[in-house]
């Protein structure tokens, strides 16, 4: 919380700190696990494909038929467990450098690693809260946040826990 803490006014105080919910970090390990699967269903599929045209013995054992494999398909193999790698990284930096506050007197959603973006919208300027939750996200209390602001469009924040009383922070700040 480095950012918020560091652009706080004078009179300002943090209301509430928004935090990924622990299924975000889920959804990053399963792209992994998505991209080990289907790597593996690469494999197994193009050892298969082999057998049934002749080009490796069918009693060979799996390790040998993976290494008989042209090595574009063994290339693509991990070219997709890569992408499952990436997309784990991606989340969690995004995780790691994300940052979402209310304070009494505004809104403050930062994110970005190298290039920081931040959106900042005054409390007096939020026309309405939106929460929007799966029913996976209602039964592990998780969602996301829409929050529109007169004049200044929809900011959109990503999954966090609790968001009814992310939204309930907004409102307790605009009586502040």
């Amino acid at each position: 919380m480095l950012y918020v803490q560091q652009s706080l006014g004078p009179h300002e105080e943090l209301v509430h700190i928004g935090k990924f919910h622990w299924m975000y970090t889920v959804q990053a390990f399963m792209s992994i696990f998505w991209g080990l699967l289907l790597s593996i269903v690469v494999l197994v599929g193009s050892v298969i494909m082999y057998a049934q045209m002749g080009k490796i013995p069918p009693d060979m054992a799996m390790v040998d038929a993976v290494r008989s494999l042209h090595p574009g398909l063994r290339g693509l193999s991990f070219i997709v467990f890569i992408f499952g790698l990436l997309s784990f990284a991606q989340m969690m930096v995004a995780k790691a450098t994300t940052e979402i506050a209310i304070t009494n007197t505004r809104l403050v959603y930062k994110r970005g690693l190298v290039a920081r973006h931040v959106g900042e919208m005054s409390i007096d300027r939020i026309e309405g809260v939106n929460v929007l939750q799966s029913i996976l996200g209602r039964l592990l209390n998780y969602g996301r946040v829409m929050v529109r602001g007169m004049g200044i469009g929809e900011v959109v924040l990503p999954p966090i826990e609790d968001p009814i009383a992310f939204r309930k922070a907004i409102e307790k700040a605009k009586t502040i």
